[in-house]
């Protein structure tokens, strides 16, 4: 006779500790709710663990402990007591690297469930970071649970965040570890938590055999029904903790036969957890005096929801420039950051913006490196192949207007690229501001300097001149 198992997934909240304003679809354009919060998270797997008690498994594919101006200004400590609060079964990691390996380590500590990574090592003796798999007996079942970290922490990030480690992509290691499983310790059902993107994990389950249910995190999918690859059942839930996926499984024979899946707004129908929402409020105490203070006001949304361009980002592009007095600035790709809706902009929401708050930098660019660069950041966000996907969305760029062939091969997806006005010249050079080292990478640009002011303090003085601002789209990438 089969048995049932409840698998619930959280995964890129980002920190979002409270709820917050998130878009949703409507026809052509995208409505903003209210939706999220950790007490509201709670609520909901308490409601779900009461309905199958005792067959359900909760897992948490990263992203968790940065995003936020309370988790960065901690380091991650203000995560730790409520995600024990919830209890998890078992997590992976992506941001998590950005307070350094070693600082990872000491959260991972504090947690009453395992971290767990099949392609994190020491650099000096090659031996994992973090388990690779646990096993859980629950309901009658031996589920055996393996975690994959994002691989990109080492190759596109800043490299304090992968001090003395490093990444594989995991797809190596896998199927030894399915085989371990599966013959040796006799497993039922094999769960896969993973941080690589949905692309990746798409290919993987297509390359590796025995992945009964895979979790997927890092892209940001908000998947209201499964990808059923090589009977591997795909599921992934959102971003901002503002969706929790819930997949019912029926096991018989050492596997599936049979799934229901929810994707679950976490919305104000849902009732908080009062436990949660008092640790909440302790953590955020401290900062909520601050962070409440009115920076500015905007007439238009401002989004990071779309892949080529953001209001948001064109924003903090514009406050670098009004900064600098440059004629072209650029930014990462970031996904995470919640909507700003039209009205007040708080201080709040500009650590939602960019939460690291590095310093404004300029550099030199010439022609041929804007070319390039511009060329790499595009194959990254769309290769052929995804597991040379990098990053997040396409860099956002102002001052610049790149006409691409999204489809073409490496290398050769720029049609025009334009700098005001003008074509851009290999030999000519051009001022430009950047923010992290992946908004203009080390390798690219020449008198690259740090100035005394950071982004933060960009974005309340462009605020403080120019609200109320109306930001747009302006096409400055544009697909052909």
């Amino acid at each position: 006779m089969g048995k049932s198992l409840t698998i619930i997934q959280l995964n890129d909240t980002h920190s979002y500790l409270e709820p917050h304003p998130e878009y949703f679809w409507k026809g052509n354009t995208a409505e903003y709710r209210t939706a999220g919060g950790f007490s509201r998270i709670a609520g909901m797997i308490n409601r779900i663990r009461k309905e199958n008690e005792g067959s359900v498994m909760t897992f948490d594919c990263g992203d968790t402990f940065h995003g936020t101006c309370p988790a960065v200004a901690t380091r991650g400590e203000v995560m730790v007591p409520i995600l024990n609060s919830i209890g998890f079964d078992a997590m992976t990691a992506h941001w998590e690297f950005a307070y350094g390996p070693e600082r990872f380590k000491e959260l991972a500590g504090q947690l009453s469930y395992p971290i767990l990574a099949i392609n994190c090592y020491h650099e000096a003796s090659d031996e994992l970071v973090f388990e690779p798999y646990r096993i859980n007996e629950i309901g009658g079942l031996r589920v055996g649970v393996i975690g994959i970290a994002a691989t990109i922490v080492d190759k596109v990030m800043p490299s304090e965040f992968s001090k003395g480690i490093y990444f594989s992509l995991g797809n190596a290691e896998l199927p030894r570890y399915i085989d371990k499983l599966r013959n040796q310790e006799k497993v039922d059902l094999i769960v896969v938590i993973s941080h690589l993107g949905f692309p990746q994990e798409a290919k993987l389950a297509r390359e590796v055999e025995g992945i009964d249910v895979l979790l997927s995190g890092h892209t940001h999918n908000r998947m209201f029904k499964p990808a059923l690859i090589n009977d591997t059942i795909i599921i992934q839930s959102g971003c901002h903790g503002s969706f929790l996926g819930k997949l019912d499984v029926e096991v018989e024979n050492k596997g599936v036969t049979g799934y229901h899946h929810e994707l679950i707004a976490v919305d104000k129908s849902v009732e908080p957890d009062p436990q949660v929402g008092e640790l909440v409020d302790e953590a955020l105490a401290p900062y909520r005096g601050e962070l409440s203070r009115v920076a500015g006001q905007t007439l238009t949304p401002l989004d990071r929801s779309l892949v080529l361009e953001s209001s948001m980002d064109n924003l903090l592009l514009d406050s670098l420039i009004e900064e600098t007095g440059v004629e072209m600035a650029f930014s990462n790709g970031w996904r995470y950051g919640a909507p700003i809706p039209p009205g007040p902009v708080t201080l709040n929401d500009l650590y939602n913006i960019i939460p690291v708050n590095p310093p404004v930098s300029t550099c030199v660019l010439s022609g041929e490196e804007l070319w390039a660069m511009m060329e790499e950041n595009l194959e990254r966000t769309f290769s052929r192949d995804p597991y040379k996907q990098m990053g997040g969305y396409v860099k956002r760029c102002a001052g610049i207007n790149v006409y691409a062939k999204l489809e073409n091969p490496k290398g050769e997806r720029i049609q025009k690229l334009f700098a005001g006005n003008r074509e851009v010249k290999a030999d000519k050079t051009y001022q430009a501001a950047f923010v992290t080292t992946q908004g203009v990478p080390a390798k690219y640009g020449s008198s690259r300097k740090d100035l005394k002011t950071d982004a933060i303090t960009a974005l309340r003085k462009y605020l403080e001149k120019k609200s109320p601002v109306s930001i747009g789209l302006r096409g400055s990438i544009r697909a052909i």
